[in-house]
């Protein structure tokens, strides 16, 4: 059980006896939500993806060092890392004079650094991609536009089965792509997204639905239909949110059903 549902039974001032107590009792309620136990092969995954993770992270913080450092030295470089990896070929392999020798040193050593990120970047990915082709549910999930190596395996190591939500959209409410509610004399207000769960899992699935966007609102498909629909009233952000929050329901609909994904084509 979650400890935000635990509390509310936790009688006074907080104390082990207590705390077993507020325990027995939560569990007694019908409708009580528990957390699946995870299995070791999950627990893995998880933390295959927590490292990859960390990783990206160093990268990201590398590389823009490296830019504001050239920067300061007045070499401006566009977004992405292919122009920055150029320019630093440019600078540091041609023997120009453009740089100390004291810099030509340090930005050799940092492009060192994050070649070896790149490496190891690549390695985890190789992994995942294999764990895609072998495992049957993250297989059937990498059929679902939007959704890669990386996201079906995070995604099949946290949910499982899906048995533990009723519903598609119990799973994009733990994953927070719901609105919130602020409901007062029985009027309804929604706000933004609630942002619980996982970030993780929130940020891969928002990626992959900002990526699968714009093909599948061309696309002759229901999604698309829908798609056009919400993108001519609504900011794109807020399109994007919503699509994750559809690849949420799919998402569960195959795990829990083991179906394999089908686009519903518009009907004439």
């Amino acid at each position: 059980m979650s400890p935000e549902y635990v509390r509310p039974y936790v009688k006074a001032q907080k104390n082990d006896d207590r705390d077993a107590e507020a325990i027995a009792e939560a569990a007694t309620r019908p409708t009580m939500r528990f957390v699946e136990l995870k299995s070791e092969e999950q627990l893995d995954v998880q933390t295959l993806h927590r490292v990859r993770d960390r990783l990206v992270g160093e990268r990201t913080s590398l590389t823009n060092q490296i830019r504001s450092l050239l920067l300061e030295r007045g070499h401006v470089v566009a977004q992405g890392h292919a122009r920055l990896r150029l320019l630093l070929g440019e600078l540091l392999d041609s023997g120009t004079d453009a740089l100390s020798s004291r810099m030509v040193f340090l930005l050799a050593d940092m492009r060192a650094r994050w070649e070896d990120l790149d490496r190891r970047i690549a390695a985890f990915d190789a992994e995942f991609a294999a764990m895609a082709r072998t495992d049957d549910r993250a297989r059937r999930l990498t059929g679902i536009p939007g959704i890669g190596a990386l996201n079906a395996t995070a995604l099949v190591a946290a949910v499982g089965n899906a048995a533990t939500f009723d519903r598609g959209r119990d799973l994009a409410a733990w994953l927070g792509l719901v609105p919130r509610q602020a409901t007062t004399g029985g009027r309804p207000k929604l706000l933004g997204i609630t942002k619980r769960g996982s970030r993780y899992l929130r940020k891969m699935l928002i990626q992959g639905a900002r990526s699968a966007m714009p093909s599948l609102a061309r696309s002759d498909t229901a999604v698309g239909s829908w798609l056009r629909a919400l993108l001519a009233r609504a900011h794109p952000n807020v399109v994007v949110v919503a699509l994750a929050a559809k690849m949420a329901r799919t998402v569960w609909a195959l795990l829990r059903h083991g179906r394999t994904y089908q686009a519903a084509l518009m009907q004439a």
